[in-house]
């Protein structure tokens, strides 16, 4: 009873109605022609579930999403063809696509009939604030009879991916982190040590300017020698990213783990300008050492843009990997909650002698705004922080007053004392 009170319209239940009182009406007082009415009736109604229920709807549905990977507030249209795959014309079908909540309201809209092998095309905008993975689809189609007695409910299956990266805010250039062993990247066969305007020695190529002949290389060797500039080879960076739940606070909009993605994302893409070649490890769960390890900046926001609160366990494993990737030393930076004192011991020792280690530490008490948290001195990242710079770390605490790029200027300009 309750499928056939959500098969029927309005119309299709009054039919039935109807034709129940008038037949029972015309048998009740001998009344053929009564009785005839409401059988046509329910007759009528009887024809129309068998009908909608035989009818089936095979329909093709694809999408295009245009771009795939927007920044945060930015727009996405997608490109919704459906194709009638059926030997029969499609009535007219009122669609609705299915979208995650953050991608705004669910599109509707009316697809006219379609002949056997035809599509249709729709497009509409999808836009969303808030980082993550956001789905579109399955397609759900509303099938009404001819007599408008029924409306059936059929969900096109496929899904399609809207990938919304993470908000970089610009950072300050400060003072050069830089500095010390842990390099990669293309070197030439003579590497570089002077900076850009650095060159080496290759033999003449076809189209190369005569101008760059040199000379006294050509005379030693009998063979047209060429200069050429090498690029400085790249200093490396390793960010560790902490998404433990354990670690983190507040709402999924201004939370501290929204906040460390965030800063990550901007550190990434702000080293990255800097000739940095930067590597961000996050946790991956589906992954077999537990962690994901992307070193090119489109790949390291993809990455954060899937980022979702963990277990306790992924900070092991994000350690573990780290230490592989700081062995031969560079840039070492932390973000994320506080540690407990193995794992602060652990991230510690990541710093190589002469290389520099910066640690944007949260503090989950001040975004929860706890009543009576503890300033960000004394509270559970303050001591994380503490461990990290008495082992030459450059440490800043944020309690959700102070943005990244103003906890990176302190960390920069050497002002990094705990703050809210």
């Amino acid at each position: 009873m309750h499928v056939l009170r959500r098969t029927l319209t309005t119309r299709g239940a009054s039919f039935a109605g109807s034709g129940l009182a008038l037949t029972a009406a015309g048998i009740l007082l001998g009344q053929r022609d009564v009785t005839r009415v409401g059988v046509l009736l329910l007759a009528l109604v009887a024809g129309s579930l068998v009908l909608a229920r035989w009818h089936g709807l095979h329909l093709q549905v694809s999408r295009t999403l245009s771009p795939g990977r927007v920044a945060a507030g930015g727009q996405c249209v997608v490109t919704l063809r459906v194709r009638n795959g059926e030997s029969a014309t499609t009535p007219v079908l009122m669609a609705e696509e299915a979208v995650d909540p953050a991608l705004g309201d669910r599109p509707r809209v009316v697809l006219d009939r379609m002949r056997p092998g035809t599509t249709r095309e729709v497009q509409y905008t999808v836009r969303s604030r808030l980082r993550g993975v956001h789905h579109v689809g399955p397609l759900r189609v509303r099938v009404r009879d001819p007599f408008g007695l029924t409306l059936r409910t059929a969900a096109v299956r496929g899904q399609a991916e809207v990938v919304v990266l993470p908000t970089v805010v610009p950072l300050c250039a400060g003072r050069s982190l830089g500095r010390g062993i842990g390099s990669e990247g293309s070197i030439p066969h003579m590497v570089a040590l002077h900076g850009e305007d650095d060159q080496t020695i290759r033999g003449y190529r076809d189209g190369d300017d005569l101008r760059r002949i040199h000379w006294p290389a050509t005379a030693r060797t009998g063979d047209l020698m060429v200069r050429q500039e090498d690029r400085p080879a790249k200093r490396r960076a390793v960010l560790v990213l902490d998404s433990r739940a354990v670690g983190h606070a507040g709402s999924a909009r201004s939370g501290s783990l929204e906040w460390c993605v965030t800063a990550a994302a901007s550190v990434a893409a702000h080293l990255a300008e800097g000739a940095h070649a930067v590597h961000v490890l996050t946790t991956d769960a589906g992954a077999d050492t537990g962690t994901r390890h992307d070193d090119t900046l489109d790949g390291a926001l993809d990455a954060l843009a899937r980022v979702r609160p963990e277990g306790e366990d992924a900070m092991r494993h994000l350690l573990h990997a780290a230490s592989a990737l700081t062995a031969q030393g560079g840039l070492v930076v932390y973000v994320g909650g506080p540690l407990g004192d193995e794992d602060a011991r652990t991230l510690a020792a990541l710093r190589q002698p002469g290389a520099t280690g910066v640690a944007l530490l949260v503090d989950p008490a001040g975004f929860a705004r706890l009543p009576g948290a503890p300033t960000a001195d004394l509270s559970p990242a303050g001591a994380t922080a503490a461990l990290l710079r008495a082992s030459g770390w450059l440490t800043t605490v944020s309690g959700g007053t102070t943005g990244p790029a103003e906890a990176w200027s302190a960390v920069v300009s050497g002002t990094f004392a705990g703050s809210r």
